[in-house]
């Protein structure tokens, strides 16, 4: 069973290949700078990467492009694309969709319509669709959504305490974010406890950051909010703030909402603290040398994790394991030590040794042996999670 995972941006279209049947990925790629000059990066196992400057107008154009490369007699991996028997969608906001689900003219319109909620990701992923089901009409199309896995949430975790009517009106909640990564990690470390019934915090930690706490494998509550904003601070985007500090801004540097908002989430974070980079190990580095804005930076990014970590075991009552993933999660042990290293009254006994040892991009613990709150590892696999619910839906 062959299925093909795709996630459109707004001048790019990445994909990957899975043979269902051994889960394993047959190829992969990315259709870069659409509607400029654009660039193909072709990959497959046991071949020679291929990188050559292509012409794709539009996204129908590049999916059709990349059909045929997984088709071409030497650099492909399939003879025909008959063999694809559906399409994942990867969608970062569902709005109120509840589950993965096979794309037809309802969800379409009612994508559209929140794209109000979600302008940046929204159009291209529906344009992603759009060129995929015109180009390959006959398989199912299924839209898997990163806020879905937050559908389980209680009103009182996902309300906002502002007017109830601005909720009813304009649908502004608590959605959620890096969803399908949070379920897929959460999935494997439940696995590695041998527990579903378990209390479970995953911190997806890159450019952009969440933490979600799963209690018997249905999330509770997540760091993100109305918009991928909040919560810790990330690579330039600032994190939860005081709202009032944005008309602040606006009142006495004389600029515009826009302008504004741009300085807390274009400039701010880890960029706009350290004044060096959005790219951690360039903070890490700097922090090395003494750079004090480095060393700032990356203490009020551990102690936000610490911070929403420790809010999540109150409010779950315990936690039987902690979970990195994502950039810097998976790569970053200096970070990891710091978190858990400090977190000795949960009943984390932090082990340095396999901490500093785990090989990188691999599955891991790096507690103890009789730790009572396991601390692992895990290395995201979204890809994975949309190809599965793509197989199950089009059984």
């Amino acid at each position: 069973m062959k299925i093909l995972v795709v996630n459109a941006g707004s001048s790019s279209l990445k994909y990957q290949l899975f043979d269902m049947s051994t889960n394993t990925v047959l190829a992969k790629g990315n259709c870069e700078r659409i509607g400029i000059d654009g660039v193909i990066t072709h990959k497959c196992p046991g071949k020679p990467d291929y990188k050559v400057n292509a012409d794709f107008p539009d996204h129908r154009a590049a999916i059709k492009l990349v059909l045929a490369l997984l088709t071409d007699s030497e650099k492909g991996v399939i003879s025909s694309v008959d063999e694809i028997v559906a399409v994942g969608h990867r969608f970062a906001h569902g709005g109120e969709i509840k589950k993965s689900t096979v794309l037809g003219e309802e969800e379409i319109k009612y994508l559209e319509s929140i794209v109000g909620i979600n302008p940046l990701h929204g159009p291209p992923a529906i344009s992603g669709f759009k060129a995929c089901k015109e180009v390959m009409p006959y398989v199912n199309h299924v839209g898997v959504f990163d806020t879905s896995y937050y559908s389980t949430m209680e009103p009182h975790a996902y309300v906002y305490p502002i007017p109830y009517e601005l909720f009813e009106k304009y649908k502004i909640r608590r959605y959620g974010f890096h969803g399908t990564s949070h379920r897929y990690v959460a999935g494997v470390a439940m696995d590695m406890l041998g527990n579903k019934n378990s209390k479970i915090i995953t911190c997806h930690l890159g450019n952009g950051s969440s933490i979600t706490a799963t209690l018997n494998g249905k999330a509770i509550d997540t760091s993100m909010g109305f918009t991928p904003q909040d919560g810790v601070p990330m690579g330039t985007r600032s994190g939860a703030i005081d709202p009032t500090i944005v008309p602040y801004i606006e009142k006495v540097m004389g600029i515009s909402g826009e302008e504004a908002d741009k300085l807390i989430t274009k400039q701010g974070g880890l960029l706009g603290v350290s004044g060096i980079s959005s790219d951690c190990r360039d903070i890490r580095a700097a922090a090395k040398e003494g750079n004090e804005r480095a060393k700032l930076a990356l203490q009020i990014l551990k102690h936000n994790i610490v911070k929403v970590i420790g809010s999540y075991v109150a409010e779950m009552n315990g936690v039987d394991a902690i979970v990195f993933t994502a950039g810097i999660g998976e790569n970053d042990r200096a970070l990891r030590e710091e978190v858990a290293g400090g977190l000795s009254f949960l009943g984390v006994d932090f082990d340095a040794d396999a901490n500093n040892t785990i090989p990188s991009g691999t599955v891991g613990e790096i507690t103890k042996k009789g730790s009572k709150v396991k601390v692992y590892v895990i290395p995201t696999n979204e890809e994975y999670m949309i190809a599965l619910d793509t197989l199950n839906l089009s059984k």
